[in-house]
């Protein structure tokens, strides 16, 4: 098949980042899925809430980070408010999404992205 035998070490290294790829592929999904059903466990706040309901329900958060966008109508102002186990965004004063604070996830330093 290969006229040089050097050819058969890169094979087998292409053969074997591909596998590792697949794998590191199938632990990030199985990583998600698991983190999403445990979301859903979780008493998080629910889309639409305002941010009065959010304050009034899980109290005041441990940090409001720096609001990002409102420079145009497609790009509206988003709120991030720091707990110490999720992190509620808001886009102007409503709940868009809350998730999960873990080491896991990307939000490991919110406010990193300040």
């Amino acid at each position: 098949m290969f006229k040089h035998r050097h050819s058969l070490p890169l094979l087998a290294a292409i053969v074997l980042a591909t596998g590792l790829a697949g794998l590191q592929t199938a632990h990030a999904q199985e990583t998600l899925t698991h983190r999403v059903q445990e979301e859903k466990g979780m008493n998080l706040p629910a889309r639409g809430m305002t941010m009065a309901q959010v304050e009034k329900k899980y109290g005041q958060p441990l940090r409001k980070l720096s609001p990002r966008g409102g420079d145009s109508a497609k790009h509206p102002t988003i709120n991030r408010w720091e707990y110490s186990d999720f992190i509620v965004y808001f886009e102007k004063s409503r709940v868009i999404h809350s998730v999960l604070n873990t080491p896991a996830g990307n939000n490991q330093n919110p406010s990193a992205v300040n």
